[in-house]
C-alpha cells in the first residue's frame, strides 16, 4: 500500500513540475506522469545499480557527485521510452530530477511522520 501511495504522490509532483517548467518539460496527462514514474522506480531498480557499479571510479573521483549525472539519465531514458513525455536536454532533466527528488522525498517523509 505503501508503494502504491508513494508512486502516486511522486506522480503528482511530475506532473506538477510538468506544469511548473513548460516548455521544457512536458507531461501530456496525469496517466503519463503514473506510467513516467513506474519506468523511473523500473529503471532504478534494474539500470541504476548497474551503472553505479561501472562508474564507481569516477564517482569516488568526484566525491558522488556523478551520482547526479546517472540520476539524469535514469530521467532522460525513462522519458525516451514513455510516450507523451518531452525533456528538452541535460540541464532541464537535472532541474526536473533533482526538484522530483526532494520534493516526493518531502512529501513522503511527511506522510511517514504523520501517522
Amino acid at each position: 500500500m505503501r508503494f502504491i501511495i508513494r508512486l502516486l504522490i511522486t506522480a503528482v509532483v511530475a506532473y506538477g513540475l510538468s506544469m511548473i517548467l513548460k516548455p521544457h518539460i512536458v507531461i501530456d496527462s496525469y496517466g503519463t506522469a503514473v506510467i513516467f514514474v513506474l519506468v523511473l522506480g523500473i529503471l532504478n531498480a534494474i539500470i541504476k545499480p548497474l551503472l553505479i557499479i561501472l562508474t564507481l571510479p569516477i564517482t569516488i573521483i568526484t566525491l558522488g557527485l556523478f551520482l547526479l549525472v546517472i540520476n539524469v539519465l535514469m530521467v532522460l531514458l525513462a522519458g525516451k521510452f514513455v510516450p507523451g513525455i518531452h525533456i528538452d536536454g541535460f540541464l532541464w532533466a537535472f532541474i526536473f530530477g533533482i526538484l522530483l527528488s526532494f520534493i516526493s522525498s518531502t512529501f513522503s517523509n511527511f506522510r511517514s511522520n504523520e501517522g
